[in-house]
């Protein structure tokens, strides 16, 4: 039956595009275009054409998103935490979609006070996403955003929380966040520009005032740097943020003068990163100054900032990764990772020795969470691995002493962690660096090269691809399939030069690594080609987009969400939004030598005559980050050259961007497509 419904075929329209003297023609260009109704009708055509060479797995997809629901609290809770006299608690109820946001007045036992339903919110909207809630310091008010598209583009509006009333004030173009100041009237905000969405100017605004008299308080010329807003734990200081791929750049502001101007804490030098973090009279700076690759921890007075003031708190170190830093009241909590796990270590201020938060497995993910009150004692942590559910920890800094809070809950009443094993094994790339592969699989599985494997990666902008506990990846375990994380190059797994050697002119590397793991898993029989399958989205996209051109043999299926695919043009137009802010990751392809490194892997630019394995592509046509266009291109080109029947699909979300759906469970039934594909591949029905 399938064979009979022929694939749409996108019209040929050359178009020549002209670079450093040479000309690439570009026969699907015309698809970038969202108001052309051509355009529209050719992704609604695809559209249904999945669907109809789906058909068959509709009611395996809908026992797959019953049978991933079935293991969801639905009305589940976050563990409260405690600010500024409240406790703030975000709550789902049974049935519903989206989130509650309360809180409750000095006492866990006092009246809940609903600041949000977001159910109710987002009733008459497709796409529904609540951000940058804030609350004023007098509890009175809370600024929040809305995102109605999926574009990342929000809308500040600010409640009363006393009376419910919502003020006339209305912000639009924002990135969402927005900061109190001391007063409890002012609020400090980032807009985007209108067409890149580059987050490029900070302005002040006054409660009951229309936002179109707002002030201006920076402006961010240079189109590689995004700007941020924020306000120091120890509520002192507002903080504007200025950040591109290598070199950042802050602006400090006293809280309690909001219309004082904000003053530069280090003017920007190419090459230096630092985050800054306040307490008492000093200010902590995590940096790489000094070639401090992996990082080092300084200090400096708060009326000398200027990094010739900065001391080494603690030094640089070529095996361990400074990640992040968590300041309270008696205690300096460090965030470091080595051999590709993340470790905590707690130093008090007291001069008593420093410790580790013990961890036993190798396949775990730890990290401090919601630690917004200063004056506390008590460190709150998440741990979870590839088998055991997150977990909530408050742990005593003062006693040593730990309390689950919160584990999450498996319903459905088959899991246990026992019933699987959880593995990290090395791969030798072609180049001899050692590469880990984190994976979980039934404990009764035998590696006889006849089991389905999913390999997942990223491998970009240094974001380390931890391990993590996954309720709906049982429905895959629970079939046979082994679910593996290649913890290749471009990411920050193993360190900071993990992530250099993974980008620019290195950037083959990320591309290669994942093909050796690939070929490992092979060799060492986990599964073999008939049964291996690959996934990756976004930049990850870009991954699958390269592998299925070099090694399609390798690869029975292949996924890839929203996929950056289409490199060169996308890196040559600097009205899109990230392009500019990216030369630092991929390379300017003005630069003749960029453009030729690019163009030697750009996936849409190296598709061939050659066999392709089964592929699903998704996408969604409100995407800021990867625009539709990209997939749909890069499917119409597959379609025409690749010379096997395989399948291919491009299943475009007309109504989301580049996170998906906006509800819990909407996500659930994106995830149950995914899933349908493989288990279909496999022949697996149930």
């Amino acid at each position: 039956m399938q064979n009979h419904i022929s694939a749409p075929q996108a019209k040929i329209i050359p178009k020549q595009l002209k670079k450093h003297k040479e000309t690439r023609i570009d026969n699907y260009f015309w698809l970038n275009d969202r108001e052309n109704p051509e355009v529209i009708d050719y992704l609604n055509k695809e559209n249904e054409y999945y669907q109809k060479m789906t058909a068959h797995t509709k009611g395996l997809q809908e026992s797959l998103y019953e049978e991933m629901k079935g293991r969801i609290k639905e009305d589940d809770s976050s563990v409260p935490y405690f600010y500024n006299g409240y406790y703030y608690i975000t709550r789902f109820e049974t049935g519903q979609d989206y989130p509650i946001f309360s809180r409750k007045k000095g006492s866990l036992s006092a009246e809940e006070e609903i600041m949000f339903n977001c159910n109710e919110l987002a009733k008459d909207h497709a796409y529904f996403k609540l951000g940058g809630l804030s609350v004023s310091p007098d509890n009175k008010f809370a600024s929040f955003a809305v995102d109605i598209v999926g574009r990342r583009i929000y809308t500040i509006q600010i409640k009363n929380l006393v009376t419910g009333e919502i003020l006339p004030d209305k912000i639009e173009n924002v990135t969402g966040e927005s900061v109190w100041a001391n007063d409890n009237n002012t609020i400090f905000y980032a807009t985007q520009d209108e067409v890149t969405l580059r987050s490029d100017k900070v302005f002040r605004h006054k409660l009951n005032t229309d936002s179109a008299t707002d002030v201006l308080v920076f402006n961010e010329t240079d189109d590689t740097f995004n700007v941020s807003i924020s306000k120091e734990k120890s509520r002192k200081y507002i903080v504007i943020g200025s950040g591109s791929t290598l070199t950042t750049e802050y602006r400090i502001l006293n809280s309690d003068n909001p219309d004082g101007e904000f003053e530069v804490f280090q003017t920007r030098v190419r090459g230096l990163e630092y985050s800054i973090s306040h307490y008492e009279d000093s200010f902590y700076i995590l940096t790489n100054k000094d070639k401090a690759t992996n990082f080092k921890l300084m200090k400096t007075p708060e009326n000398r900032t200027e990094k010739k003031f900065w001391k080494d708190l603690i030094p640089h170190r070529e095996d361990v990764l400074l990640e992040d830093i968590e300041i309270f009241k008696n205690y300096l909590v460090v965030e470091e990772r080595s051999n590709g796990l993340n470790h905590i270590r707690i130093i008090p201020w007291n001069g008593e020795p420093d410790y580790y938060l013990p961890f036993g497995s190798e396949t775990y993910n730890a990290y401090t969470t919601t630690n917004i009150d200063f004056d506390t004692d008590v460190l709150r942590y998440s741990y979870q691995s590839l088998a055991t559910p997150s977990s909530v920890i408050d742990f005593n800094m003062k006693t040593k002493t730990k309390e689950i809070l919160k584990e999450q809950e498996v319903l459905g009443g088959k899991f246990n962690k026992n019933n699987y094993i959880e593995e990290r094994v090395w791969v030798t790339a072609r180049d001899g660096v050692k590469v880990p592969i984190s994976m979980i699989y039934r404990k009764e599985l035998e590696k006889d090269g006849k089991n389905p494997l999913l390999l997942y990666a990223y491998g970009s902008y240094g974001i380390t691809m931890d391990t993590y506990f996954s309720s709906t990846r049982l429905s895959l375990l629970d079939r046979g399939f082994i679910f593996a994380i290649a913890h290749i190059r471009g990411g920050e797994d193993l360190g900071r030069q993990w992530y250099e050697d993974g980008k620019l002119l290195k950037k083959k590397n990320t591309f290669t690594d994942f093909i050796d793991c690939s070929k490992f898993v092979i060799n060492e029989k986990y599964t073999s080609a008939k049964h291996l399958y690959a996934e990756g989205g976004s930049a990850g996209g870009l991954l699958m987009g390269v592998i299925v051109n070099e090694a399609p043999q390798l690869y029975n299926g292949v996924i890839a969400q929203v996929p950056f695919v289409d490199v060169i043009t996308t890196m040559l137009d600097d009205s899109i939004p990230l392009t500019t802010g990216e030369y630092d990751e991929w390379g300017n392809p003005n630069n003749k030598k960029y453009y030729d490194y690019m163009l030697s892997y750009s996936p849409y630019d190296n598709v061939k005559e050659q066999k392709y394995p089964n592929m699903y592509v998704s996408t969604g046509l409100h995407d800021s980050q990867v625009q539709y266009w990209e997939p749909a291109k890069w499917v119409a080109k597959l379609r025409k050259l690749k010379t096997n029947e395989t399948l291919l699909f491009l299943d475009t979300n007309m109504d989301a961007g580049h996170g998906g759906a906006s509800g819990r469970f909407q996500a659930l039934k994106d995830l149950a497509k995914e899933f349908s594909f493989l288990l279909d591949l496999e022949k697996i029905k149930s």
